[in-house]
């Protein structure tokens, strides 16, 4: 699972599957401080951040990644769920001076020499926020985001995962000082515990086949070890139970019959929560 940038092609383009939301006025950055997973503060035109808005539960509802410009923090995320996040951070704003738009006169460039490097991994690739244009490269992101195990947007599902479970920490969308904000209490007993006992972790069938949908049962024998959160084609993440993957010893896996691999993710490499 471990890639260099110079094992992918250099395709550059627009990826029309992720929108962008701006936040501006003079309380922008004390209004996202108070909500997201990262901190705001770390935030600089040449420094992006990679981030979360949890369910006060813990549960992540969205995962996204936050740029600077002119002033405006820019919010890189998928465009199936950009509307709902709006709605969400309007319902949040309340008094604050935060003006939030939807954005259609921009887009996320992928790839690009000028842009910044993913914050998630290097590997990722470069993204730039730059003026909508008619190309179209998500299919060729979306290759390599399988390729490096990373789970985005629709893999987490919304308000199903804890964010320590998805790997945000090792991704780097997770500060453990920052202070208080939605969600932080849960995050911060499951980083002390130790209490992670779900991972988000990339699937593929054996022989090639398409994944079942998401929703069908992970098995290893009779033992159930999670469930499919997404598929593309033959890949796919699962949640799996770490403890009864451990268990398995490396035994066979299954989900409706379809033999399945099961895979670590190079960057996921503490042991502490692995």
């Amino acid at each position: 699972m471990a890639h260099t940038m110079g094992s992918f092609d250099p395709v550059t383009g627009q990826l029309k599957d992720r929108a962008v939301i701006s936040v501006s006025g003079q309380e922008a950055r004390s209004f996202l401080q108070g909500l997201i997973t990262n901190d705001i503060g770390k935030l600089a035109p040449d420094a992006p951040l990679y981030a979360a808005l949890l369910t006060p539960q813990g549960k992540v509802l969205f995962d996204f990644l936050l740029s600077e410009s002119k002033g405006m923090v820019l919010v890189d995320c998928a465009t199936t769920s950009a509307q709902t996040l709006l709605k969400r951070l309007i319902l949040y704003r309340l008094r604050a001076k935060v003006e939030l738009a939807l954005r259609q006169d921009i887009g996320i460039v992928w790839n690009d020499a000028n842009g910044w490097n993913d914050p998630r991994l290097p590997e990722l690739g470069t993204r730039r926020i730059a003026e909508a244009n008619d190309s179209n490269v998500s299919g060729e992101y979306l290759s390599r985001r399988l390729e490096l195990g990373v789970p985005e947007g629709a893999d987490l599902g919304s308000d199903k995962m804890f964010a320590l479970d998805a790997g945000l920490e090792e991704l780097h969308g997770v500060s453990f000082d920052k202070g208080c904000y939605v969600g932080q209490e849960l995050t911060a007993r499951m980083k002390h515990r130790g209490t992670a006992r779900k991972r988000l972790l990339p699937i593929s069938t054996l022989g090639g086949a398409d994944l079942p949908p998401p929703g069908s049962e992970v098995r290893s024998g009779n033992v159930a070890l999670g469930e499919i959160t997404s598929a593309y084609g033959a890949s796919g993440f699962a949640s799996v139970r770490l403890d009864r993957w451990q268990e398995a010893a490396g035994a066979a896996a299954h989900a409706d019959e379809q033999g399945l691999r099961i895979i670590r993710p190079a960057w996921l490499t503490s042991a502490a929560h692995t």
